[in-house]
């Protein structure tokens, strides 16, 4: 008997990588909700939902989870054995001036799936969290213990708020939460306005890339196999009621190194647009997991030096396709 999963965001990057990965395993069946919103094209996310057009195993509905009705009925007409919650408004910058949009959808959106995995007898809820939660003041590499009452950013404080009503409701109800601090991912389908794309796009098109502050800010860049495999080990974890994981590399790549690592995998030079810091941003992201490694085995496996060209040569593909299309 197959399990089923509540996959919210499953059109998007991370979403649509771990629903590949379920439908490999053979065990799940997978009901995906996602309201193909304009943050990037959507012809994208819909791109990404045709590779499991023809899978009985996939049920596609098109939904924004800030309505309660339609959720409702996704959860009347089916039996989840667990919510993996990855739907959210992403990115720390457009949260400057979106930011009623961002709690609504990341802190209404979340309050409405767990209040409807309590009353439907959910077990099991993976919440999809963010670095962004420890702030710019956490002493690195960062702990989950630490203190994330000083986040510098909308977005940061809605992923922070998340993780809080998922303990309240782990605490509360018979609910197991797992909350995933995810740091910066990467690799194919990669949405566009991620640095990693953003810079390969300009680099490969010769146009200038913008560098905010001096290239020594320093990110933990996560290869995204290496995120599915801990999603994955996060919904088979029932040792505790409630966690929260950190999910990166464990290493830190500086900006300006990560901008020749995309030069040498593109063969291409880049033209540097200096800019000042932007508010919201942080200097150094840098988990530690230690956690992770223990309770979920997690091994990260793909190094920046390896990724990177992976990321590009998925990159030249697609642009080759669509040229060719």
């Amino acid at each position: 008997m197959k399990k089923n999963v509540l996959l919210t965001g499953g059109a998007g990057f991370i979403g649509s990588h771990l629903c590949d990965d379920l439908l490999r395993s053979g065990d799940w069946r997978v009901v995906i909700i996602d309201d193909l919103n304009d943050f990037y094209s959507p012809e994208i996310k819909r791109a990404n939902l045709a590779a499991f057009a023809g899978s009985p195993d996939v049920e596609f509905i098109e939904g924004d989870i800030r309505d309660c009705e339609k959720l409702e009925k996704v959860f009347a007409n089916n039996r989840f054995d667990q919510v993996v919650h990855l739907a959210a408004r992403a990115g720390v910058r457009p949260s400057l001036t979106q930011t009623k949009l961002y709690y609504d959808t990341n802190v209404i959106g979340t309050l409405n799936l767990l209040e409807l995995a309590r009353e439907h007898g959910v077990p099991h809820f993976v919440f999809g969290s963010s670095s962004s939660v420890y702030g710019a003041t956490c002493a690195v590499p960062f702990k989950e213990d630490a203190t994330i009452r000083k986040p510098i950013s909308p977005y940061a404080a809605t992923k922070a708020s998340g993780e809080l009503l998922c303990h309240t409701y782990s605490h509360l109800y018979d609910l197991r939460t797992v909350c995933l601090r995810f740091f910066t991912v990467y690799g194919a389908r990669q949405r566009p306005d991620l640095a990693i794309h953003k810079f390969t796009r300009l680099i490969a098109e010769g146009k200038q890339v913008p560098m905010f502050g001096d290239g020594t800010t320093r990110r933990d860049y996560t290869y995204i196999d290496d995120i599915i495999q801990g999603v994955r080990a996060a919904m088979d974890y029932t040792a505790t009621k409630h966690e929260v994981l950190n999910l990166g590399e464990s290493e830190t790549t500086e900006l300006k190194r990560l901008i020749e690592l995309i030069e040498e995998s593109l063969g291409r030079k880049a033209t540097i647009d200096r800019q000042p810091l932007q508010p919201g941003d942080v200097p150094i992201t840098y988990a530690d997991i230690t956690r992770a490694r223990e309770v979920l085995g997690y091994q990260p496996t793909t190094k920046i030096e390896e990724g990177i060209p992976k990321f590009v040569k998925w990159f030249l593909s697609t642009a080759a396709a669509n040229a060719a299309a």
